[in-house]
């Protein structure tokens, strides 16, 4: 992110339809009175994040989560000299009716803006991690839903029962991911493979397989860059075959699900390897 003179700056993401994301950095006040017609969701990741919002003067900080509802009047700056630095998404409300259309209720309002909930928080930062990418349609399926969720318990609004899992539907998504793991899948490729809406199927996924279908693609595109890495194939051409953007799109999601970079993981495999065949007994076994 690229400061101006009084260090101030605003990084915007690329937009997928009904949600844009920023990061800023600002000293002092930043923003006078301004209305929005999407709801502001955001962490404040340094500093004291200020603003008036229906009649009070509130405070953000480090970790905390703040919503800002659609048309509610406000304003906006740093809270101390030391600055603020936070990240924030707008989300068209029509994205969290159809989530919640099922349940036949209406716009979760949730009243503190300023929420201690490091649940949401690293539900808003997995879209607000990697700003210089495009959000995918699958991830936005999940992320949506389990925003509704959060908002709905902050707003205390009980969510319907999932009731019975729609295990058949569920099978046939996994099955479809994993048939398809080298590509992006659309979610209405999902929807026409299950008959079930993109909230619904990702509530059903996550209960059956305790994952997001976006995720669970995602790891089957590691697994297999993880094997073509260890058979020795080349880093850039694994992400290429296994439909990631680049080698640092590749680097950044092994090292999260694995706890190291593809090359370190390319050292480990091909150091290790020739002794563990060294060292495993050949031949039939003089026990049988």
């Amino acid at each position: 992110m690229c400061a101006g003179p009084s260090g101030n700056a605003i990084l915007a993401a690329p937009a997928f339809p009904g949600i844009e994301r920023i990061e800023a950095q600002f000293s002092g006040n930043a923003f006078e009175p301004h209305r929005h017609d999407t709801y502001a969701l955001g962490v404040t990741l340094k500093g004291v994040q200020t603003f008036g919002y229906r009649g009070e003067r509130r405070f953000s900080l480090p970790g905390q989560v703040i919503v800002l509802h659609p048309d509610e009047e406000h304003d906006g700056g740093a809270g101390t000299e030391d600055g603020l630095h936070y990240r924030m998404l707008y989300l068209e409300p029509s994205l969290l009716l159809e989530c919640l259309e099922a349940d036949g209720v209406g716009l979760p309002f949730v009243r503190e803006p300023v929420i201690g909930d490091p649940t949401l928080a690293c539900v808003l930062l997995a879209a607000l991690g990697e700003l210089d990418r495009e959000l995918d349609e699958l991830f936005v399926d999940d992320f949506v839903l389990r925003v509704t969720g959060g908002l709905s318990k902050h707003a205390l609004m009980p969510r319907r029962p999932l009731g019975s899992v729609a295990w058949r539907q569920a099978r046939a998504a996994r099955d479809y991911l994993e048939a398809h793991a080298s590509r992006a899948v659309r979610s209405g490729e999902l929807e026409a493979v299950t008959g079930l809406d993109r909230f619904a199927l990702s509530r059903h996924f996550r209960a059956a397989f305790a994952t997001s279908p976006h995720r669970y693609l995602l790891m089957r595109r590691l697994q297999q860059a993880r094997a073509m890495i260890g058979a020795g194939e080349g880093i850039s051409d694994a992400a290429a075959a296994t439909g990631f953007a680049d080698q640092s799109h590749l680097n950044r999601h092994f090292k999260k699900a694995y706890g190291m970079t593809p090359g370190q993981w390319a050292t480990l495999a091909h150091n290790s390897a020739p002794r563990f065949i060294r060292d495993f007994p050949q031949g039939r076994s003089g026990g049988r």
